[in-house]
């Protein structure tokens, strides 16, 4: 993993932020789905579990169409979880996140951690469109920018 810091507000540069932050912005230019990114230090076993509860905690069960994404980033095991809320679920297939996953592993398995996340957020973007397509009036209900959790 290189030289990367363990504490998860300076594990991306500052242009790696950059490129996230405007992946989210332009993704959700094509959706009226809301993304998130969230990096914790170490994430336990049930990584999934735990972007529930962060989910939850961000208050990402409240826009208008339960269609929020959270992509949660654990630094310590290098592992993500992808979750959407129950408005995506009821609308999407069950392997709908697959290839996402795939593709963010086979970036983070070269240690290209920013690249992954862009690539995911693209490709989240893209797919939501379909489901979710924006709206004339599109507030954007969640922040844009990447949460952290505590060290």
């Amino acid at each position: 993993m290189g030289m990367r810091s363990y504490f998860p507000k300076y594990f991306f540069s500052r242009s790696e932020r950059d490129a996230i932050e405007s992946a989210i912005c332009s993704a959700e230019s094509k959706t009226s789905g809301e993304i998130r990114v969230h990096v914790e230090r170490d994430t336990p076993e049930d990584v999934l579990g735990e972007a529930k509860r962060i989910f939850e905690r961000l208050g990402m069960t409240r826009t208008k169409e339960r269609n929020g994404v959270l992509i949660l980033f654990g630094i310590k095991k290098q592992q993500f979880a992808l979750i959407g809320d129950r408005g995506i679920h009821e609308k999407v297939p069950v392997n709908f996140w697959d290839d996402i996953t795939q593709l963010m592993m086979k970036k983070f398995k070269d240690d290209r951690f920013a690249d992954g996340l862009v690539e995911g957020i693209r490709l989240i973007g893209e797919k939501l469109q379909d489901f979710f397509p924006v709206q004339k009036d599109n507030p954007n209900e969640l922040p844009n920018h990447i949460s952290y959790g505590q060290v």
